[in-house]
């Protein structure tokens, strides 16, 4: 084989060859400085440096580079075991928004304070509707309840004026509800009764769809006088928690939200297939194999897995006002 064919050979095989790494801005969306968007726009805007030198779109990051932003820095491959997951009973005549031109109360101004972390809104609620909101500190947990195709459950108790009829009923629950933005449709429908000219619905959908259920409830001419978020995926509102506070879970209730999403799953899939020699590892110390989570063991949001005690351990810590 002469040289010129070699190095055709060799170009061949790099270009085949597998990128290493993982891009900047995914890393530090799972670290828990933002979005991947806001991240994405952080390289562009040069606040953001990868072993010193300016950071740019498309980079990739190995474990050991050293990433720095907003006065922060973290070290590739050094995951963070502390994801933190906040519950706060979201009252009506708050923005879940940390800019806003009309200087309404946030959300966020009620959330314990963080030190080299910020608080991700999981999802939001408008400004007149109330129940649970969740915040966490890890971006790819946020991620992954807020993504459509995970079909994350989100259930509301909702109370219209009037009364569904049976033709309505069937329409959300089979024909869909055709709305500007296409059409919706409820997986789960209840009457929960009512008294006068008010009537309760529990409603369930997997979209978060900028103010869904009420506009489904408009298009039926039926305006909502008060909506309530009581459960996202497998975290229910917990009844003691009252308007205007937050409750910390625990590290086992957060395992268990980490698990039922898959990120624990990944990891531990992560460490079994590095190589031996990336491992860190000291001589003669025996390596500890992962804890099993084959298939079967793990169930996405989308499999409609029943909530838990999640949000409504006795474990979590709670603060805040009563309002």
């Amino acid at each position: 084989m002469n040289e010129q064919d070699l190095e055709q050979d060799l170009e061949l095989d790099s270009e085949h060859a597998p990128e290493q790494g993982e891009r900047l801005q995914k890393v530090m969306a799972q670290a828990g400085f933002g979005s991947r968007r806001a991240m994405e726009e952080w390289i562009a805007q040069g606040r953001v440096s990868v072993n010193g030198e300016p950071a740019t779109l498309g980079m990739r990051v190995v474990e050991g580079d050293l990433v720095r932003a907003e006065r922060r820095t973290i070290r590739v491959g050094e995951r963070d075991h502390t994801a933190r997951v906040l519950l706060y009973h979201k009252p009506e005549g708050e923005i879940v928004s940390r800019d806003d031109p009309e200087k309404r109360t946030s959300v966020f101004d009620k959330l314990p304070k963080l030190r080299g972390k910020k608080w991700i809104a999981i999802g939001r609620l408008d400004f007149n509707t109330s129940g649970l909101l969740i915040f966490t500190t890890s971006g790819e947990l946020a991620n992954r309840l807020m993504h459509p195709r995970f079909e994350v459950e989100r259930e509301y108790a909702v109370r219209v004026q009037g009364t569904m009829t049976d033709e309505q009923i069937a329409k959300v629950l089979k024909d869909g509800v055709e709305l500007e933005d296409g059409p919706v449709t409820f997986e789960r429908l209840e009457d929960q009764g009512g008294e006068g000219f008010n009537h309760w619905y529990k409603v369930m959908l997997k979209e978060g769809r900028n103010r869904i259920v009420r506009r489904t409830f408009d298009a039926l001419a039926l305006p909502v006088s008060r909506l309530i978020r009581v459960r996202f995926g497998i975290i229910n509102l917990p009844p003691r928690l009252k308007r205007g506070m937050t409750a910390e879970l625990g590290e086992a209730e957060v395992a268990q939200v980490l698990d039922w999403v898959g990120i624990a799953a990944e990891v531990a899939e992560q460490v079994a297939q590095r190589p031996a020699e990336q491992k860190n590892t000291a001589p003669g110390r025996p390596t500890r194999r992962p804890v099993d989570r084959s298939p079967g063991a793990h169930r996405s949001p989308a499999g409609g897995r029943p909530a838990s005690r999640a949000g409504g351990a006795g474990r979590s810590r709670t603060s805040g006002t009563k309002r």
